[in-house]
C-alpha cells in the first residue's frame, strides 16, 4: 500500500479511509515502504522547521511521550534561514540521507527568502531529491469550530516535483526573465492515478482536475488529457475538469460541490491555501507527502509563522493531526485515535483556543489540554 490509513476515523471527525489508496500507480509493482524500525519502535526523521516549527513540533513530541508512542526521533534542524553557524546545505544533505534510511518524516515548513536570488527552497527541493510526488491535504470542516461554510470535505491532490516549482529560470537580457514550467506525460500519468485510486479506495464519487489549459495549451493540456485518459480505467467515478480561477471562485462560493481534486504544483500550493481559509485557517489541516519509497508528513498549508515565533501562540493542531496521519501509515492506530480523539474533542468544547481560533490560550495551554483529555479516553 502507498499510503495505509493516514487520518483518524471519528464520527465526528476526518473519515477514517481518509487518506487510502495503493501503491498500484503506472510507476510502482511492488511494496517497497519498510520504515526503519527497532526492537518494536520506529525511527521517524523530525525536521522541525522555521518559524513556529520548532513549538508545534514540541507538542507533537510531549504528547508522543505521555501516550508511550513507540517512536524515536532523528531530529535535523534544517532551516531557511541564515544563522552563520552550520551550511545549510550541510543540513539538508543530512535530512535527506535520514529520510532515506527511515522512510518516514516528519517535517515543519522550512523558510523559503524571496529576496535572495538563486537560494533553492529547500521544502521543493527534498520532495524533488526523494521524489516525494503527491501531495494529499484534507480540507475538512472541524466539529464545533463554525465557520462561513459548513459541509465541507474536499480532498486536494497535488503534483508535487514539477510545474512551476522546477526552478528554472534565468534572465536572457537585463530586465527579460524566462521562467520554465515544466509538465511531463509521466508525472501528470502518475499522479492521475494516485488520485483515482484515493478516490475509489475512500468511497469517493467525483474526482476533479484543475488546469489552466484554456491558456497554457501544451503544458496544462497534456495534464488534462492525461488525466481524461487515464479516467476511462475508473467509470464508476464522476469526472470533471475546471480553469483554475474559475475553480477558486467555487471554491469560495459553494466548496460543498468538490469531492476530489487534482492539479499541478502552483495551483495546489493557491488552492490548498483557499481551502485552509474556509475551515478555519492554516493552524487546522494536516497533510502528507507520498512518494514511492518516502513519505514525509507535514501541515497541508505550508506557512513558516516567523510573525508569531517564539510567542506560544502558534496552534498545533495541523502539526499534530499530521503525526496521527503517520501513527496510521505506521499502524499505530490505537494511539492515533486516543491523539486526534483528543484533538477534536479539545476544538470542540470550545474552552481551550489558540489566538487563530478566535481564542486567548497559548500553544502550552493547547496541548496541555489535550494531554488532560487523552487522561480520558
Amino acid at each position: 500500500m502507498i499510503i495505509k490509513t493516514l487520518i483518524h476515523a471519528t464520527k465526528t471527525a476526518v473519515p477514517r479511509n481518509a487518506v487510502r489508496g495503493a501503491r498500484s500507480m503506472a510507476t510502482v509493482e511492488s511494496d517497497i515502504f519498510k520504515p526503519t524500525k527497532f526492537g518494536g519502535r520506529y525511527v521517524v526523521t523530525l525536521i522541525p522547521g522555521d518559524g513556529i516549527g520548532a513549538e508545534v513540533s514540541e507538542s507533537v513530541k510531549t504528547i508522543f511521550k505521555q501516550d508511550l508512542v513507540p517512536v524515536d526521533w532523528e531530529q535535523i534542524d534544517v532551516t531557511g534561514l541564515q544563522t552563520g553557524t552550520v551550511d545549510p546545505e550541510v543540513l539538508f544533505r543530512e535530512s535527506v540521507n535520514s529520510l532515506k534510511r527511515n522512510k518516514v518524516g516528519l517535517k515543519g515548513i522550512l523558510y523559503t527568502p524571496v529576496e535572495r536570488s538563486g537560494h533553492q527552497s529547500w521544502n521543493v527541493a527534498l520532495r524533488q531529491e526523494l521524489d516525494i510526488y503527491a501531495s494529499v491535504v484534507m480540507i475538512k470542516n472541524m466539529p464545533g469550530y463554525q465557520t462561513r461554510h459548513s459541509n465541507v470535505d474536499m480532498c486536494i491532490i497535488r503534483e508535487n516535483t514539477e510545474g512551476e516549482y522546477s526552478g528554472l529560470e534565468h534572465q536572457s537580457v537585463p530586465g527579460v526573465v524566462e521562467s520554465l514550467k515544466i509538465v511531463t506525460k509521466m508525472k501528470s500519468e502518475r499522479i492521475a492515478k494516485f488520485a483515482f485510486s484515493f478516490a475509489t479506495a475512500n468511497s469517493r464519487k467525483k474526482v476533479t482536475c484543475i488546469h489552466k489549459a484554456n491558456i497554457m495549451k501544451l503544458a496544462d493540456g497534456l495534464f488534462r488529457r492525461t488525466f481524461h485518459e487515464v479516467s476511462k480505467q475508473y467509470p464508476q467515478l464522476e469526472v470533471n475538469d475546471m480553469i483554475v480561477d474559475n475553480a477558486s471562485m467555487q471554491a469560495v462560493s459553494k466548496p460543498q460541490q468538490f469531492d476530489v481534486l487534482v492539479m499541478p504544483n502552483l495551483y495546489g500550493s493557491i488552492l490548498s491555501n483557499i481551502g485552509a481559509a474556509l475551515v478555519g485557517g492554516p493552524g487546522l489541516i494536516p497533510g502528507a507527502n507520498m512518494g514511492r519509497e518516502h513519505v514525509v508528513f507535514e501541515p497541508g498549508c505550508r506557512h513558516v509563522g516567523l510573525d508569531i515565533q517564539g510567542r506560544d501562540q502558534a496552534n498545533p493542531t495541523a502539526m499534530i493531526l499530521s503525526a496521527t496521519m503517520m501513527l496510521r501509515h505506521l499502524g499505530l492506530d490505537d494511539h492515533a485515535t486516543r491523539i486526534s480523539k483528543a484533538v477534536y474533542e479539545v476544538i470542540a468544547d470550545g474552552k481551550v483556543r489558540t489566538k487563530d481560533m478566535g481564542g486567548n490560550n497559548s500553544t502550552h495551554d493547547f496541548t496541555n489540554a489535550i494531554l488532560h483529555k487523552m487522561e480520558t479516553l
